[in-house]
């Protein structure tokens, strides 16, 4: 029996960093970038990028092997995904949340276990510092990274929320947390009848209108800009929270669902939607691993179950709800008055 038992998941997965942190700071030298204006020589690339002649073969191999570069003799260049996702010049760049992951999360990860026996944040609030939040809306530049990082994130689902819901029931809807606004605006150009509100803090205003207007959507879209600690949720048929609840502990997230109880009529929803942990906790790593970065980053958030969501959905006093999986990891849940 021993004989068919490898330890070869356990070794992949213990060394899996090397693979990532070489992804990452290929992000960070702008590899995928550079190479975006075609194929270039070892010596030509090596030397644009700076890097030392001791590992520049190694390194650009190593991307060669794990399939996010190609090579013909002595001529690399982008695969058709690093070509169109990691190129910073198309909009179609995902590497906003891969510099993230690098300059922060990576760092911040290495003191897991220490936050696993504390149960206390290992980023800047450990050494006395703002939040990431706090950190993040103080400068106009990293914050319209990160929301832009946020939109390559949840692109992909917003879109499946903007034609799989049932939208023809509904006049008005309100994302709550909207950042750069692609759920609102996707929402309002697959729904022609649709009038819609972005709800963040003031400072996301002009980066939601500059995305709004680039997709042409202004005369149905508009910001409104307001605190969900301090003030009410505007009202509106439907409530959207897309990655919102997860940042926040269970007595904040359950004020958060009130709040969007009292926003909508009767016949209104909710909507919540992220990684959502499949009830089992046993299938979703991603979502489980999220929780954990969730430790990692704030005082006191988690991911969760859509049943532990519906319950919490009842609790504030939805009739029904019901679970649906969106794309990759993420499902929502929607609870209807």
């Amino acid at each position: 029996m021993n004989e068919q038992l490898n330890p070869e998941k356990i070794l992949q997965t213990g060394m899996a960093f090397w693979a990532s942190k070489t992804l990452l700071s290929a992000v960070e030298m702008g590899v995928f970038t550079e190479l975006a204006h075609g194929p270039e020589s070892f010596d030509s690339l090596s030397g644009r990028l700076g890097l030392h002649s001791r590992s520049a073969r190694d390194f650009l191999d190593t991307l060669v092997a794990l399939g996010f570069l190609t090579r013909n003799t002595d001529v690399y260049a982008n695969t058709p995904e690093t070509a169109l996702f990691l190129d910073r010049k198309k909009p179609s760049y995902v590497g906003g949340i891969l510099e993230m992951a690098n300059s922060r999360l990576y760092p911040f990860w290495g003191h897991l276990t220490e936050g696993l026996r504390t149960g206390m944040p290992q980023n800047e609030l450990k050494s006395g510092g703002a939040g990431v939040f706090e950190t993040l809306y103080a400068d106009p530049a990293r914050l319209k990274e990160f929301l832009t990082a946020m939109t390559s994130v949840s692109h992909g689902a917003n879109m499946t929320i903007a034609h799989a819901f049932p939208w023809k029931d509904y006049q008005t809807f309100v994302d709550v947390g909207t950042a750069q606004g692609d759920l609102a605006v996707q929402i309002a150009l697959a729904n022609p009848h649709l009038q819609g509100t972005g709800f963040d803090l003031p400072e996301v205003a002009p980066i939601f209108e500059e995305y709004a207007a680039t997709a042409s959507v202004t005369d149905r879209l508009r910001f409104q800009p307001g605190d969900f600690f301090k003030q009410a949720i505007p009202k509106a048929d439907v409530v959207l929270m897309g990655h919102i609840l997860h940042d926040w502990d269970l007595p904040t997230k359950k004020m958060l669902i009130k709040k969007a109880f009292d926003a909508v009529p009767v016949g209104g929803a909710l909507v919540v939607y992220e990684a959502i942990i499949d009830d089992d906790r046993s299938k979703n790593a991603f979502g489980l691993m999220l929780s954990l970065n969730m430790l990692i980053e704030t005082p006191g958030g988690f991911d969760y179950t859509g049943r532990d969501c519906s319950g919490w959905m009842k609790e504030a006093g939805f009739s029904t709800t019901r679970v649906e999986h969106l794309v990759g990891p993420d499902s929502m849940v929607i609870g209807v008055k």
